[in-house]
């Protein structure tokens, strides 16, 4: 059973392609986890700008292949878990897809929510044995706590800046904004994989 994770930016030739690359190094060992990405605005066909594959390459990431394309109903109703890389992108998902409300966030806010979770308790939120089975439920407490996490003081830190045509040093902000989020995100949900194994 496969557990597919999409992340979603705009032009999908940055933000969503980087913390693609990052989730499916963090979730490497597990074989039945897919991570794609797509852009409310793609860029379709065009791949990542040079400053964002340079900075990739340097941390050992291969992106070359990576091209961009539109995110549509049925990419996001495929989905087990949707990250959005900010507030807008959320809206315009959940304005698509009405019903994967409950599965998606910011990429920032998930990982507020993972750290004040903790570690998915076993049987939380739902039923099932695979390990696929609890990563869905772990979305769905997410979902369910989410109201319960204290919020930024700045709304803004939900979300990841935006580095297309600006700076390198832009770029290393957006990227280091992704990494250690989706880092947390990974953990959380191998950690609730882990509790069905364990059943």
């Amino acid at each position: 059973m496969t557990f597919r994770i999409l992340t979603v930016c705009t032009g999908n030739v940055c933000r969503s392609p980087a913390a693609e690359l990052y989730l499916s190094q963090d979730l490497a060992g597990l074989g039945f986890v897919e991570v794609s990405s797509a852009g409310t605005g793609a860029l379709v066909g065009e791949g990542i700008p040079a400053p964002g594959l340079q900075l990739l390459t340097s941390e050992g990431f291969a992106g070359e292949s990576h091209r961009a394309r539109q995110v549509t109903p049925d990419i996001v109703r495929a989905a087990d878990l949707v990250l959005a890389l900010s507030r807008e992108h959320r809206r315009a998902i959940v304005e698509q897809v009405p019903a994967a409300t409950r599965r998606t966030f910011t990429i920032r806010e998930l990982a507020r929510v993972a750290n004040f979770i903790g570690a998915p308790a076993e049987g939380d939120a739902g039923a099932g044995s695979a390990p696929a089975d609890g990563m869905r439920a772990a979305v769905l407490l997410a979902a369910a706590q989410r109201g319960l996490v204290p919020q930024p003081e700045d709304a803004a830190d939900l979300d990841v800046v935006d580095p297309y045509r600006r700076s390198d040093n832009t770029y290393r902000e957006s990227f280091g904004q992704i990494r250690p989020a989706a880092a947390t995100i990974a953990r959380y949900l191998s950690s609730a994989a882990d509790s069905r194994r364990n059943v």
